[in-house]
């Protein structure tokens, strides 16, 4: 009987994990800390107030419940506005949680990393793997961060194999209620598009990410695996099923807008964007099914079509 610490357990993402943890017969109990504790109790769920830039809070609360698995979800939801609060919350949390895991006696963490540990750059593949160099880019503090927190992990599958791992570097996740900076780019009137990149998107369902957390969380195997639907939608695509005209700009001509833009606090994105829209990583999800034994239920364009469904204002048509 799995006994489950959740951090970032109220949020979008974290909510859902939490929910699916709760209805589990072979979960005996379900922690969720986060800064925001619900107003209303939960079924089946002990939330309380966490904050992992708090390193002196972690471990007591381990051993006070007996846990011996960290679902461990917290972080920036809107990166960009605050990137020294980012760190604290990304790095130095994470590095908290994994301290505070391995010297309370912890037997597994699961940890919600990105594509973007992959980075935003010209010679990624057509389709990313796990044995993918992490790159990161340094311009780009979330991507950045991503990358930093995956090198502390593999350091502590050196120092600490008897913490086991399950490492999840997730697409764009989708779901009735998710905002974020990239459903911003589809609630224009054009959509923004770049001269000679098609900028595919992987996208993949909340509950199907829910559910990848479940089975790493009780019976699913180690490793590290990219969770996304199969398939992938292009931006020219996602306009033509949202009855949108695009705005294609040559990379250059967006930058300097940005720049600009920024300078004048009309924005606050800079250039360092144009990777993020241009180069986007293309995850491949082999070894999620076939390694990991999990499929999600919803391709890529199906979970698109599901947000379009419970966001009917998105598309003209």
């Amino acid at each position: 009987m799995t006994r489950v610490l959740l951090t970032g357990g109220s949020g979008f993402l974290g909510s859902h994990v939490a929910a699916a943890l709760a209805a589990r017969d072979d979960v005996a109990l379900v922690v969720s800390g986060d800064v925001r504790v619900p107003t209303s109790p939960r079924e089946g769920i002990l939330d309380v107030e966490l904050d992992v830039t708090d390193a002196a809070a972690l471990e007591p609360l381990l051993r006070e419940h007996g846990i011996d698995t960290v679902v461990h979800l917290a972080a920036i939801v809107s990166p960009g506005r605050d990137a020294a609060r980012e760190y604290r919350v990304d790095v130095e949390g994470s590095a908290n949680v994994l301290a505070a895991s391995a010297a309370a006696g912890v037997q597994r963490i699961v940890v919600s990393s990105s594509g973007a540990a992959y980075g935003y750059h010209a010679d990624n593949p057509e389709w990313i793997t796990e044995d993918a160099p992490l790159r990161g880019n340094d311009a780009f503090p979330y991507s950045r961060h991503k990358r930093l927190v995956e090198e502390m992990l593999a350091a502590y599958r050196v120092s600490h194999p008897a913490l086991s791992q399950v490492v999840f570097r997730i697409g764009t996740i989708l779901g009735e209620t998710v905002q974020n900076q990239i459903t911003a780019l589809w609630d224009g009137t054009r959509l923004l598009h770049i001269a000679g990149s098609d900028s595919p998107f992987v996208f993949v369902w909340v509950d199907d990410v829910a559910a990848a957390f479940v089975r790493a969380a009780t019976d699913g195997p180690a490793g590290v695996y990219n969770v996304a639907g199969d398939g992938r939608m292009t931006v020219p695509e996602i306009a033509e099923r949202l009855g949108k005209p695009l705005l294609t700009l040559p990379a250059s001509v967006l930058a300097f807008a940005l720049r600009v833009g920024r300078m004048l606090h009309l924005t606050e994105h800079g250039p360092e964007k144009v990777p993020f829209l241009r180069y986007r990583p293309v995850l491949a999800n082999d070894r999620l099914k076939h390694d990991f034994g999990f499929t999600p239920t919803r391709t890529s364009r199906e979970a698109f079509e599901e947000y379009l469904a419970t966001n009917p204002g998105v598309a003209r048509r």
